[in-house]
């Protein structure tokens, strides 16, 4: 199990506790040593797919360390106990966390920011019982808003009419990369009227292959089982295709999940909310609001020349 940022502290306090300098990649390795961080652990990913959590956790770690005093870092990615870490050790805490780094003036200094109204307030009045580190809980943020507006986004979907929604199937394909352009995929839109099939767009600009679309703007509950599926696959060998996308606004049955043609036939299954997501990934029915940008030191920038 990944321990928390600040379970973290007292353990990473500990290993430089010699005074000697220590490189931070080599910390973190013998922390996931001393935790039982398993390789795959190790490996597991932040929401955003940036950067792995326990990697995260320990320099979130660091960093609270260092704004108590506690630690210095003479160079980029380099860590060693302070005099204050060093004081702090021989009162043998039973733990370090946010609570504790609150007796250092340079922390609170740290945890306080100026609002526009000039007033100063701490920033994380409950992060003494979280065990997110700050960038955990701003993806966690963003992801509640962003199954909150994948929510609207289907209910709206929902009430379109039939036209309105196939012309935003088309769209959201073409702005994924198939198709070519929005004038030449609405025209294989529709089209068709073969039984089981919407229409086709171009698999790329060239129009190299085509893929096959089913589109069903069913209400959520309303799900689409391995029959319909099993149609469409029925209808993709009618044209000799082996390509097909199934797209809905409600959801499918485990059974048309787990189903695959015993022929070459591809079929990809994109439900109610892989499509909201999709619309939200590319900007489709939906305006950037506010955009908040995360930095980090360019270490390359302060490089010795």
């Amino acid at each position: 199990m990944i321990p928390d940022y600040q379970s973290i502290m007292l353990p990473l306090l500990e290993f430089i506790a010699d005074g000697k300098e220590y490189k931070m990649r080599n910390v973190t390795d013998e922390l996931a040593i001393k935790f039982g961080v398993t390789e795959e652990e190790q490996k597991e990913l932040l929401p955003s797919g940036v950067a792995p959590v326990f990697y995260n956790r320990t320099a979130w770690a660091k960093t609270y360390l260092k704004k108590a005093g506690l630690i210095d870092s003479p160079k980029q990615g380099i860590v060693i106990i302070s005099k204050r870490g060093i004081e702090v050790l021989k009162k043998k805490p039973s733990s370090i966390n946010v609570k504790f780094l609150k007796q250092f003036s340079e922390f609170v200094a740290f945890q306080t920011v100026k609002r526009e109204d000039e007033s100063e307030t701490e920033t994380e009045t409950s992060e003494e019982q979280s065990i997110q580190t700050p960038e955990e809980l701003l993806e966690m943020a963003y992801q509640k808003i962003r199954k909150s507006l994948a929510s609207e986004l289907i209910s709206k979907v929902v009430e379109l009419s039939p036209a309105f929604f196939e012309r935003l199937v088309v769209e959201l394909l073409v702005k994924m990369g198939y198709g070519g352009s929005i004038k030449d995929a609405g025209k294989a839109m529709g089209k068709s009227g073969d039984e089981g099939i919407d229409g086709t767009i171009k698999e790329d600009k060239l129009g190299l292959d085509i893929i096959y679309i089913q589109a069903k703007r069913w209400k959520p509950g309303n799900v689409v089982g391995r029959p319909e599926i099993q149609k469409f696959v029925g209808a993709l060998a009618g044209q000799g295709a082996k390509k097909g996308i199934f797209i809905t606004t409600s959801n499918f049955t485990k059974e048309a999940l787990d189903y695959t043609p015993r022929n070459e036939t591809k079929i990809v299954l994109i439900d109610g909310e892989q499509l909201a997501q999709l619309m939200i990934d590319y900007n489709l029915g939906c305006t950037s609001q506010q955009t908040y940008e995360v930095k980090k030191l360019d270490s390359d920038y302060f490089g010795e020349e």
